[in-house]
């Protein structure tokens, strides 16, 4: 090969053409150094018919390639997947290969680092700080920076130590190989059902083909002994496995949680990952050595070396949706990467989303059903409260009778939760003499107040300020109020509640790492906390017995907005958090605040009649010729220019094709019209299911021209519309 077509990881460039060295060996998928101008680059060298590109030169006009990195090439299933993803969710292909090579540091070859360990020597002239630091350390080894933080000293003193001889220098692999869990370690019992289940999957594993499968079963029903049984055959037959997450706080839970099946924790991939880290993980992935990967969405794009079976888990959760850079669904892009692979991949849920269970009603997904709970274990009795009718008392958000459920609760030396998905103390915070709203300089939403922190924060930027002594618009004092709650309130207003009981807040602010979760999980465990208070954080992936009362605070909050998954969603949700009521051998109770207690979502949760919701929700969503019955694709133009971002929306609206299969609603205001500081405007397209509406869409933006300082975003199949 003398010529190469590489793609550059550069999203504003195509892919461009290079001229091979002398004695330099490239293949499609080879990681490459290419140069541009004055800057070198990272490519991928692709197949010329697979990989147009517009800016084809002559042979006498190619630039050498730099070099090759000593790293496996991506291989074929992995190329066509990053096109497919590209083509589908309309990004730039090298947008979407960056996240295959997600470590540059793991690009190059073995690397050592020099870490330290006590030596035994006591160092002549001993100071407190050193005495604390070898006391501490004790038998650790690590990098300066680590030890000097397990120590609770500064680097120097570390250092000093390692200069007269306390700590000696040990030179260390950090490419070292991961532990390989054992498929035999710790077998469970599995009930009749489980057994069949278990069964089913494990076949689809040594038959060795694309097959999608559904594994449906009821919270506590058992799910992840059952599809471990898969993962274990994987091992069995050297194959690799990638188990994705929604949430990165899951992940702790579940590397314990393998760990105590297979004898070692697996691999992790996840954004909280030091780079070293990533770089190990990497490596070890791409060679094979990793049996097993458990991460988040990115997590799919990895250069896996024999992969043998994929599990999303949660599989029905919308944050598998990414809403940041490419606009892809991670569950909907793992089922075309096990398509590609060859191999089967299980798509694990209590609440299957409607999209999955239509596939299945095609027979394209075959379905894997447990209905019951594991061993004695009973679904949780679920009551609505009406608010309407049991209002909470003046100034309080806890109804009466969940009041009286929670000192039950605690009277038996059991544990409650209490649901309400709003983050902080208040959602707004105003001010009563002259009505003035806090709202982000930078978004077209309200700052929400958080007290544990005394800040006003914007969920959507990130913006925080103080709370301030008075109103900045009238400068009065002691005039602003808090309206509406978040968990924060909740929790102030069951500690006034129940003095004695030891409260727990948990969401996104409090649990931001794996670390963090593993440290809630061991102060549930060992009934360290009596009542949570959480947001949909909690509402999934977690197994405590002794938690047996479930208190939804405001059942209808997920269904403001006009979603068209608002319902689905909120059942979903709901029926999660409820699902954490009552898994051990004591029984569980639910009950659900609610305005609307006639509405069809609250029955339905009410009554079980799982199969009743989704059949009416399935029958409006082929009414409306709404996914999966239609296709829709959003499209998004935003500039700190509002001007700008008017007149580009204007003119796609104006050049939208017409097309008997597809109807192209707007330019409006972007519900929330400014974001980060640009000044936001959507399209819709609503088109039917046959319809190539990216080909149609790639056409039209296509062929127009906009200003530079003005972006305009694709996201085809939605999830938000905001």
């Amino acid at each position: 090969m003398s010529r190469a077509r590489v793609l550059v990881m550069n999203s504003a460039l195509g892919p461009l053409d290079y001229r091979v060295p002398h004695g330099m060996q490239v293949e499609p998928g080879s990681i490459v150094v290419a140069p541009l101008g004055p800057r070198q680059l990272i490519g991928v060298v692709w197949e010329p018919e697979r990989m147009p590109s517009d800016a084809e030169v002559g042979d006498n006009r190619l630039r050498n390639l730099i070099g090759v990195f000593p790293a496996a090439p991506l291989a074929a299933p992995l190329r066509r997947l990053i096109e497919w993803t590209a083509d589908y969710y309309l990004a730039p292909p090298a947008a979407v290969a960056r996240m295959a090579l997600a470590s540059s540091s793991a690009l190059e070859g073995a690397k050592t680092v020099t870490e330290y360990r006590a030596t035994g020597l006591v160092p002549d002239r001993m100071t407190p700080q050193r005495e604390q630091a070898l006391e501490q350390i004790g038998n650790h080894q690590g990098l300066i920076r680590e030890l000097a933080a397990i120590g609770n000293v500064s680097d120097a003193v570390i250092r000093g130590l390692a200069k007269v001889g306390a700590l000696e220098a040990v030179e260390v692999d950090i490419d070292s190989p991961f532990a390989l869990p054992d498929p035999d370690f710790a077998a469970p019992a599995l009930s009749p059902d489980q057994r069949t289940a278990a069964a089913t999957l494990v076949a689809g594993v040594t038959a060795r083909a694309f097959a999608p499968t559904l594994l449906d079963g009821v919270t506590g029903s058992g799910k992840t002994e059952v599809y471990f049984e898969a993962v274990a055959a994987a091992i069995r037959e050297g194959r690799q496995t990638l188990v994705l997450l929604p949430e990165i706080a899951l992940t702790e839970p579940f590397l314990t949680r393998f760990a105590a099946r297979f004898g070692v924790k697996p691999v992790a991939w996840h954004s909280g990952l030091r780079q070293s880290q990533r770089r190990r993980a990497w490596r070890a992935i791409s060679s094979g050595q990793a049996l097993v990967t458990v991460g988040a969405r990115s997590s799919l794009f990895l250069p896996y070396a024999n992969l043998g079976l994929i599990v999303i888990d949660e599989a029905h959760e919308t944050s598998f949706k990414q809403e940041e850079g490419v606009h892809y669904h991670a569950r909907d892009v793992a089922v075309m990467r096990a398509k590609f692979e060859k191999i089967p991949v299980i798509l694990a849920s209590a609440t299957p989303a409607i999209e999955t269970r239509q596939q299945v009603a095609l027979g394209r997904y075959a379905e894997v059903k447990l209905p019951g709970r594991w061993g004695a274990a009973e679904m949780p009795a679920i009551e609505a409260i009406d608010l309407i009718a049991e209002p909470p008392e003046r100034g309080h958000w806890i109804a009466p009778r969940l009041v009286v459920a929670m000192r039950e609760t605690l009277a038996r030396h059991e544990q409650s939760l209490l649901f309400l998905n709003r983050r902080g103390y208040a959602p707004l915070t105003l001010c009563r003499t002259c009505g003035h709203r806090f709202q982000c300089p930078n978004c077209t939403a309200w700052m929400v107040e958080h007290r544990l922190v005394h800040r006003l924060a914007c969920h959507h930027c990130g913006h925080v300020e103080p709370v301030p002594k008075v109103c900045p618009e009238c400068q009065s004092e002691d005039s602003l109020v808090p309206v509406g709650p978040g968990v924060e309130r909740i929790a102030d207003e069951v500690k006034a509640l129940f003095p004695d009981a030891r409260t727990a807040v948990i969401t996104s602010d409090t649990i931001w790492s794996p670390a963090k979760a593993a440290e809630f999980v061991a102060r549930m465990e060992a009934h360290d906390i009596d009542i949570i208070v959480g947001t949909q954080l909690v509402t999934k992936g977690y197994h405590f017995p002794n938690l047996t009362l479930v208190g939804v605070i405001d059942a209808d909050l997920g269904l403001d907005g006009g979603d068209l998954r608002a319902s689905e969603r909120t059942f979903q949700q709901i029926c999660q958090v409820a699902g954490r009521a009552g898994r051990g051998a004591k029984p569980g109770h639910v009950y659900i605040q609610t305005h609307s207690p006639k509405a069809s979502v609250m029955q339905a949760l009410v009554s079980g009649d799982a199969e009743a919701f989704y059949a009416a929700e399935t029958e409006h969503r082929r009414e409306a010729g709404a996914p999966p019955f239609g296709r829709f694709a959003g499209i998004i133009v935003s500039s700190e220019d509002q001007k700008a971002a008017l007149e580009t929306a204007r003119l796609i609206g104006r050049s939208a094709p017409h097309h008997e299969a597809m109807e192209v609603y707007g330019p409006a205001p972007a519900p929330l019209a400014m974001l980060r500081g640009r000044h936001r405007f959507r399209l819709l397209v609503h088109a039917k299911r046959a319809l190539d509406v990216q080909d149609i869409i790639r056409d039209w933006l296509g062929g127009l021209d906009w200003p530079s300082k003005v972006r305009v975003v694709v996201d085809v199949d939605p999830y938000s519309f905001v």
